[in-house]
């Protein structure tokens, strides 16, 4: 099995509004109703806000190839792109999404790897994320790769449904 990361750009827009809304649903649409998702999916993957997003010289998205096949994708932030004002110090992982039939694959651990080498390149001592507090195994990933829950929350809206994302840190060692 051969694995690539690549970063992506504008032409890539279609492909990552494509596999965005397929990761999501997969991933929360038994959890929440389908007027919600709709909803949600409709304001959250727009052209224009992933065309915003791509254009944003402080966020980094790339996606993970398995045999030459788009897997998955990851999004990056740091300084005013971050989604909570965690400091110039900090680097958010916003997204790991992976396509359901390439789960289990060690993909995270890639994504969560290059987060780091990013992190330090740009001599960033923390990697924090938000994880829905009703995904238990995603909290246990992050935990076995060192992240930490760090008692704050934020909420956000699936369509009309409020919920929370507990937050997650991982401090990375001084070069």
């Amino acid at each position: 099995m051969s694995m690539t990361l690549r970063r992506l750009t504008n032409k890539d827009l279609d492909t990552l509004r494509d596999i965005s809304i397929e990761t999501f649903s997969d991933t929360f649409g038994a959890q929440n109703t389908a007027e919600n998702m709709r909803d949600y999916l409709a304001a959250a993957y727009t052209p224009e806000k992933l065309a915003a997003e791509l254009a944003n010289p402080a966020s980094m998205f790339y996606f993970v190839l398995v045999d030459e096949k788009i897997a998955g994708y990851l999004k990056l932030n740091v300084d005013d792109a971050q989604s909570e004002k965690m400091g110039e110090d900090a680097l958010e992982v916003e997204r790991i999404y992976v396509r359901r039939s390439f789960q289990r694959q060690g993909l995270g651990r890639v994504f969560i790897g290059e987060a780091e080498r990013l992190a330090k390149s740009l001599d960033k001592h923390q990697i924090w994320l938000g994880v829905w507090e009703h995904n238990p195994n995603a909290i246990a990933f992050y935990e076995k790769m060192g992240f930490t829950l760090t008692g704050e929350a934020h909420d956000f809206y699936m369509g009309t449904d409020q919920q929370t994302d507990v937050l997650m840190m991982k401090n990375l060692a001084s070069k």
